[in-house]
Order: C-alpha cells, then structure tokens, then sequence
C-alpha cells in the first residue's frame, strides 16, 4: 500500500532540529593516579561524540523526531558516526559528508575518578555547516517546535540560525559547549529561550564567580536577567541550579557509580528539552536532566544505548 502524504509529511517534519559537532571520541582513563610527564597505565576508548550529536541521540532515544544538522568526513569515522546516530533515532538525511576532510575527532584524559585534566578538540570541518547551508533547509526551522545549538558554531552559522528562527518563530536553546565558546556567547543570550551552561561557563556568561550551590543560583538568575527564559547551571556531583524570571531553586544530584562524566551535559540538555516539550514544569524537565545525567554517568558510552523515558523516571523515584 502506497506510504500516504500525512505519513511522508510527519516523516519529514522533526520536533526539535539540533545543529552542532558530531566527532570520534577518544577517551583515555588512568587507572591510579597521575603521574606528569610519563606513561600512565590505564583505559582507552573510542566512541562517537560531539555536543550536538549526542543531543540529537539522546532526544531519539526519549522518542522525539529529531533532525541533526551536522558535517563529517567521507571516512570510515564519519560513516560510524552516521551509522550509530541513525540507530539512535536520529534523522541525518542534513548531516554534510565532506569529500577529502576528516571527520572531527575530540581526545580527553581524565583520571581515576572519572574527573577530565585536559581535552583538545579538532571540529574544523563543521565550518561547513555556514549560513548558506541552513538557510537551504529553512523548511526544517519552519517546522520544528525548538532548535538546539551548541557553542561550536562559526559567527556566520549562528547569525543564520537567529535569523531563521526570529523569521519563523521558532525558540532556541543553547548548550555553550565551553567557556571559551561561551565568551563570544554571550551577546547573544537575549535570544535563546533555553542556555545549560557548566560551572565554568556560567562563570563566563553571568560574569559571577561560583562557589557553591547559591552561587550558582544567583548566576542563573543574571543569565535570566540578560534575556534568557531559562538557565540552567549543571554542577556534576552537586546537581544543577536553575532559574526564570518566576522561579529559581536547585535539584540535587542522584547518586550513581562514576564510570565517565563525558556527555553527560548534553544529555542533561537533551532531557531539559524534552520536558519542555511536553509543557513539564521547569523544575521537573531539570529533575529529568539530572536523572539522564546520572544514567550517562553510569555508562561508558556519551550517550547510553537504554536511555529511555522509563529509565529516567525509574531513576527519580530513588
């Protein structure tokens, strides 16, 4: 029976589209401590990565049509990274594969605590993804209900992307990806409805120092207070601090076996999203973030192949 015009339609009309890196993750973890200067035993391991993929994997895998508008290699990474993102639920049919580059790569070494000491990053091909590519697919923004973003974007992309959705009314989110990132950022806060910053990026974007758990609050409320209808900082193993222009408060962190930190504030954000969505109170979107961050913590992988909405509110009711 022929596939019907409503059943193609809803095919190609995601509810969230996220634009931002898809990478190979390298990930290397001492098993003892440190030693500078030398070789340290420990773990290797290769996955797939990237702020904004991760977010997009996360968002298929609690059921939301997603579309990820990204860039990789024509190489055997790139077409890993297309193959697991798709099995994730994830529409890649806008995800650029540029002949004669490479895909994007990220390398972290953390320590025996699961803590990252230092990351370099190599994302120079997502400068393929320029405002001429987005507004090709400025049908996708037209139909979406939020577009994600993360901080890796070039100046171009980005005035695309505040174009396109002041043009079809459609609300951003922001995930600042780092501090450095985070600095050219912040101009822009005004028009996103959602930013999750870390600690360090929230430094950067409220230009308060944090400490602790109130001052972290009161840096959401300044992100708030520069034009933001959410901000959310995550403060790992001390949950994370929110607030709006009506409510501010903090929910704590779940505790949870520490196999790898990496990704788990992208699938804090994924979740966040997904809540809203669904019209959750703020505070309840933030409790289902902190729950998939625990989850991912919990797992080797960026983001864990059982996440799923079920798992998440299992993971609450502890």
């Amino acid at each position: 029976m022929p596939e019907s015009r409503s059943a193609r339609q809803q095919e190609e009309s995601p509810q969230v589209v996220v634009v931002g890196a898809s990478c190979v993750d390298i990930k290397g973890q001492a098993t003892g401590k440190i030693v500078p200067g030398t070789s340290n035993p420990g773990q290797i391991r290769i996955g797939i990565g990237g702020v904004g993929r991760n977010i997009a994997e996360a968002l298929g895998r609690l059921g939301v049509k997603v579309a990820l508008i990204s860039a990789v290699g024509d190489d055997e990474w790139g077409r890993d990274i297309l193959r697991r993102t798709r099995r994730g639920g994830v529409d890649i049919r806008h995800v650029k594969v540029c002949r004669q580059a490479r895909s994007a790569a990220y390398l972290t070494v953390v320590d025996e605590n699961g803590e990252r000491l230092i990351s370099i990053d190599n994302i120079d091909i997502l400068g393929q993804i320029d405002g001429r590519y987005l507004f090709e697919r400025r049908r996708l923004f037209r139909q979406a209900r939020m577009v994600v973003a993360d901080g890796n974007l070039s100046a171009n992309a980005l005035q695309s992307l505040f174009r396109l959705a002041e043009r079809y009314r459609v609300p951003l989110a922001l995930d600042p990806t780092s501090a450095v990132l985070a600095e050219r950022l912040r101009p822009h806060l005004p028009r996103f409805r959602l930013v999750t910053p870390d600690v360090a990026e929230a430094e950067v974007l409220s230009g308060l120092s944090i400490r602790d758990e109130m001052d972290a609050m009161r840096a959401a409320q300044a992100i708030v207070a520069a034009g933001v209808e959410v901000a959310i900082v995550t403060m790992a193993e001390q949950g994370a601090c929110y607030a709006t222009s009506q409510v501010a408060g903090r929910v704590p962190a779940i505790r949870t076996e520490v196999v790898d930190r990496i990704g788990a504030g992208d699938v804090l954000t994924a979740a966040v999203v997904f809540g809203l969505l669904n019209e959750l109170p703020v505070d309840e979107a933030v409790r289902l973030g902190v729950a998939a961050a625990a989850l991912t913590i919990a797992c080797p992988d960026s983001v864990c192949p059982y996440l799923s909405l079920e798992r998440l509110y299992d993971a609450m009711a502890f």
